[in-house]
């Protein structure tokens, strides 16, 4: 027989976890006893929201279920806005929280044990895909395996998983792994009819695609096919081609590629309010969604529900080939519209957006993010993590922890947001994480400033007086150096920073303005 701890080490150990992110308390210490004798890593954070944007970090740098293990009432509370962030991302993400003893609880009463909630499962409902809440101890195993299959499966999204503290001490039974479904190739039949009858489609590439793997055979068929590729934030790097456009869909240059396909083939999107200008972008001639959930955003002409790669790999084979329209040649053009369009708006942000190009980069939501996010070419699968799906501030320096797993990565984040999390700069020491945080310090929240002073207010509480970011990294025995801009002096400090083992952090002053990939300076204002 075995614990209920060491069942959950056991079940965890069987889907293939690496590595955990958690905070201890006097609630979930099982767990942490059954992690010591483990292959599991247990890296420990100091704050619960922290653990869960290590673990969507890990996952999207990865693609392996991330875990964060917290405890229970306020450490679970902790977690809420983390995790509301892997579930508008779909990241595969299980959250392991403990609840106060099944002894001590009483249905439909509150009686002040110690963190009692009155229902914790329902906090986290709202942003979960799914949340279970043990009832028998000897269901661990079973719940645990669950979970974790149901995070890893598509749609992806976190899982939530309540275990009273007292179920992680109790000798449990056996469980029973539960088998998995080989993924099929849907119909395809309407699918080819619809290509077939376009002369000038897009290709649209989401972030369903990029977890999907689906790179290879989407770049297979824009090249089949001689078609444009653009990408939403969660798909940038995904599909390596000539035809693929670095640049947001917020240019104009950019969205008339949308304006003018005679069919939009979109490979694992939802068509989201925050790359479509809150749906201004007009409904498609024509669209074909190829999703393994359903699409409402827009109405697709021909829906596929199935995995983004196994679709994109049936189409490559059934299609034929098109002759050259001089796409790649297009494609090069606009990008250098692109640029250009960069060197007009803002030229100070250029050297960023150079010096972070071969790098896998955190972004955070922040201006100098923005323009990452939309302009930052990005030229590897996986290699861009952006907050983009529920906005939250203040992620990007945590999920780089767990992103960091994977290897080095640059987090850019502003003064405002890198401070929700500055107290792990104390986990970056301790693991001896490759992360090079890039701080931008515009002394306050550059965004907010922006958005007063173009509604013709003078900024008014979003200045911030903030700490000497050096000393404060150094104090926690972090290298630190600071540069005024991006000019030459930034790209070789950074350099620098990027060659160095373990964690360390380049603090930049620099203001810079808002790109249009912002919703203050979005060009579609009416849908047409």
């Amino acid at each position: 027989m075995v614990n209920g701890a060491e069942r959950l080490v056991e079940v965890l150990g069987a889907h293939g976890v690496e590595v955990v992110f958690g905070l201890p308390g006097v609630h979930n210490l099982p767990v942490w006893e059954a992690l010591r004798s483990s292959s599991i890593r247990l890296i420990g954070v100091r704050h619960e929201q922290t653990a869960v944007y290590a673990a969507d970090g890990y996952a999207r740098a990865t693609g392996k279920l991330g875990v964060a293990l917290v405890t229970t009432g306020p450490g679970a509370a902790n977690c809420l806005a983390a995790t509301g962030e892997a579930r508008a991302s779909g990241s595969p993400v299980l959250v392991v929280a403990t609840d106060i003893p099944s002894t001590l609880r009483r249905p439909g009463e509150y009686r002040g044990v110690l963190h009692e909630t009155r229902d914790q499962r329902a906090m986290f409902l709202p942003v979960v895909k799914a949340g279970w809440t043990l009832r028998d101890a000897d269901a661990l195993g079973t719940y645990a395996d669950s979970a974790a299959l149901l995070a890893t499966t598509a749609p992806h999204g976190p899982v939530y998983l309540g275990v009273p503290t007292d179920f992680l001490t109790a000798e449990v039974g056996p469980w029973t792994k539960i088998p998995t479904s080989p993924l099929v190739v849907p119909e395809l039949g309407a699918a080819v009819a619809a290509v077939g009858r376009a002369s000038d489609p897009l290709i649209w590439v989401g972030g369903g695609a990029q977890r999907a793997g689906a790179g290879a055979a989407v770049a297979a068929l824009a090249d089949k096919l001689d078609a444009p590729v653009v990408t939403t934030y969660g798909g940038r790097g995904a599909v390596d081609h000539v035809n693929v456009v670095h640049g947001p869909v917020h240019l104009p240059e950019v969205g008339a590629l949308w304006d003018e396909a005679d069919l939009v083939i979109g490979f694992g999107s939802d068509f989201d309010g925050m790359m479509t200008q809150n749906w201004h972008q007009p409904q498609p001639r024509a669209l074909l969604s190829v999703n393994v959930d359903v699409v409402r955003n827009y109405v697709p002409d021909v829906a596929v529900r199935g995995d983004a790669r196994l679709v994109a790999e049936a189409l490559v084979r059934t299609l034929p080939a098109r002759p050259r329209r001089g796409t790649a040649e297009r494609v090069a053009a606009l990008n250098a519209a692109v640029r250009a369009a960069v060197v007009a708006d803002e030229p100070r942000v250029l050297p960023l957006l150079d010096a972070l190009e071969d790098h896998r980069v955190v972004a955070d939501m922040c201006v100098a993010g923005y323009w990452v996010g939309g302009f930052g070419r990005v030229t590897r699968p996986r290699g861009l993590a952006y907050p983009v799906g529920w906005g939250t501030l203040g992620f990007a320096f945590p999920a780089a922890l767990g992103a960091a797993l994977a290897g080095r990565v640059v987090v850019v984040c502003g003064d405002g947001g890198f401070l929700y999390a500055c107290g792990d700069l104390a986990t970056a020491r301790q693991e001896g994480l490759p992360v090079t945080v890039v701080l931008v310090d515009d002394g306050g929240y550059g965004m907010l400033r922006y958005d007063q002073e173009n509604s013709g207010r003078p900024a008014h509480g979003v200045d911030l007086h903030t700490p000497d970011f050096v000393a404060l990294a150094r104090s926690f025995g972090v290298p630190a150096s600071e540069v005024d801009g991006f000019g030459a002096g930034f790209a070789e400090r950074l350099a620098e920073c990027v060659a160095q083992d373990g964690p360390n952090v380049l603090v930049v002053r620099a203001e810079l303005k808002p790109p249009v990939n912002t919703s203050p300076r979005w060009y579609r204002k009416v849908r047409t």
